[in-house]
């Protein structure tokens, strides 16, 4: 019996500007390890990578942390004028998230309770529905 699929195993990016290998070290490492692996490709390569990884959806954030690693005269070498906004989306601050339920009540404000909206409106106040 024969199979339908190739058994070759994951084709490169012509537009990736590393290797296979390379990009998946990226794409696997942790907090921790992932500044020691940017350190090692050369800065443009690195602005290229940002570029790449920032312009594939699922990998846009990986693209931000890896630009946090470049200058932005690389970046813009790179990339052009979105090589100056990836730049600048990448020193951003992430949106601090709402205090947890349970941080309520240890010295943290409640918060504000919400208001209720009523879909009738003040046009159907006083009226009658028989």
């Amino acid at each position: 019996m024969s199979q339908a699929h190739p058994t070759t195993g994951a084709t490169v990016d012509p537009e990736c500007p590393v290797s296979l290998e390379l990009l998946g070290e990226v794409y696997r490492a942790d907090e921790y390890d992932l500044p020691y692996i940017l350190e090692a490709i050369p800065a443009l390569t690195r602005a290229r990578l940002a570029a790449y990884l920032y312009g594939k959806s699922h990998m846009h954030q990986l693209g931000l942390k890896v630009a946090r690693a470049c200058e932005r005269e690389d970046l813009i070498r790179a990339a052009g004028e979105i090589g100056s906004v990836i730049h600048g989306q990448s020193r951003l601050k992430p949106a601090q998230a709402a205090p947890e339920p349970a941080a309520v009540g240890r010295g943290k404000a409640a918060p504000a309770p919400q208001k209720k909206i009523s879909l009738g409106g003040s046009a159907a106040k006083g009226r009658s529905f028989d």
